[in-house]
């Protein structure tokens, strides 16, 4: 697809200056879409947005294109995979983090979270230990200006003390607010309540067979059970930085509404991947956003055996998509639910734009609104998916 047409000043579509006109577009607002749309420009702000008066030129004529504000992706783990895409074959942090900034750029993401993991978790196929995530995230802050804006979402192992150890001292050291996801993966129970599906998956990557496969996940039960404490002293230490406000805490894999009423007492602002519809249920009844992943929708169901995120979608309790380990996923999604009359347009946008901005606590995007971040998205939906004509990041004076 050819891009927008430009008149007046030179510039480039990646680099846009702080004033502009966006014309002749379809603008998606969070509750309607506005046909033949003029969208008005003002230091990186939103300055209007109105139908095109007539007669009137623009800096770039959408030529029809939907405008959708700048995609907030609340998790991915696609940077780590970007660094290692085979067992063996590291590649360096800066290239993997340019490299995967193509990826996010191309689904119309301007805001992302990567995913660092505090935890040990060597396996052959995929490790995560604290020494790379450490690596990830003092990448991730040296990148400076960039085409996307990078963030990072804590992922803590509960019953790592390694990981915890890490993320205490990590914590001490920042001066703004912590987005921090607690998780348990021990077989049995969250994500793996049916523990056949981590057997699966062991056996598929370590070439087990099945009864190996089950060996190795008995003594991962055991050797987890033996860690009850940690786990103790790390719920202990996230309530009590997220009652403070140093933590925006997430509960990642919530099962039941009484695990969200625990979450809640201890802090917890966010229903990460719930995996039941009582938990999605139970987390909205009590005011809270709920995120699922973006191939959930896709697939229509969980690769885990958990709740279905097209249904939670259809049920009206789902607020965000994230892209969990695939950024095309949520453009692809969001049309997708919308074809399929689960939500109508402005609301299935609403998941991957203003739901994740809401979910990281972040009130400066995520909408098509006067005053906010003009992190814009030029789409066309496709037949069936749709296709990123251009990102327009915000370019704000004195940054």
């Amino acid at each position: 697809m050819s891009a927008p047409a430009t008149t007046g000043p030179a510039w480039t579509l990646d680099a846009p200056p702080a004033d502009y006109v966006l014309g002749h577009v379809r603008a998606v607002l969070p509750d309607r879409v506005v046909d033949d749309a003029w969208v008005a420009v003002r230091d990186g702000r939103i300055a209007q947005v109105a139908p095109h008066p007539g007669g009137a030129s623009a800096d770039v004529d959408g030529r029809g294109l939907y405008c959708l504000p700048g995609l907030v992706d609340v998790h991915s783990d696609g940077l780590e995979r970007e660094r290692l895409p085979r067992p063996g074959a590291e590649l360096p942090w800066p290239f993997a983090l340019r490299s995967f900034e193509g990826k996010l750029r191309a689904a119309g993401v301007t805001t992302v979270f990567h995913g660092a993991s505090f935890e040990q978790a060597v396996a052959p196929s995929f490790p995560r230990t604290v020494a790379t995530t450490l690596e990830l995230c003092r990448e991730v802050e040296h990148r400076g200006a960039a085409p996307v804006e990078h963030r990072i979402l804590h992922r803590l192992d509960v019953r790592c003390p390694t990981g915890l150890a890490a993320l205490r001292e990590r914590l001490s050291t920042l001066d703004e607010q912590a987005v921090v996801s607690h998780e348990d993966h021990t077989p049995g129970q969250g994500q793996y309540a049916d523990r056949t599906y981590f057997e699966r998956y062991v056996s598929g990557t370590q070439g087990l067979s099945e009864a190996q496969a089950r060996a190795h996940v008995d003594e991962m039960i055991a050797r987890r059970e033996a860690l009850l404490d940690v786990r103790d002293e790390a719920l202990e230490l996230l309530g009590e930085r997220a009652r403070s406000g140093a933590v925006r805490l997430f509960g990642h894999d919530p099962a039941s509404a009484e695990e969200i009423a625990v979450l809640a007492e201890r802090g917890g602002a966010v229903a990460e991947f719930p995996t039941t519809v009582e938990a999605a249920r139970a987390a909205r009844a009590a005011g809270m956003p709920v995120v699922m992943g973006a191939p959930n929708a896709l697939r229509g169901t969980s690769h885990a055996g958990n709740a279905s995120a097209r249904e939670l979608v259809a049920r009206g309790l789902v607020t965000a998509l994230a892209s969990d380990y695939l950024p095309s996923g949520l453009l692809a999604a969001v049309f997708l639910l919308a074809a399929e009359g689960l939500a109508d347009l402005p609301a299935a946008v609403r998941l991957v734009t203003l739901g994740g901005a809401e979910a990281a606590g972040l009130a400066d995007r995520g909408a098509l609104t006067p005053g906010l971040r003009a992190d814009l998205v030029l789409a066309e939906p496709g037949r069936p998916w749709p296709l990123v004509g251009a990102v327009l990041r915000a370019v704000e004076r004195g940054r």
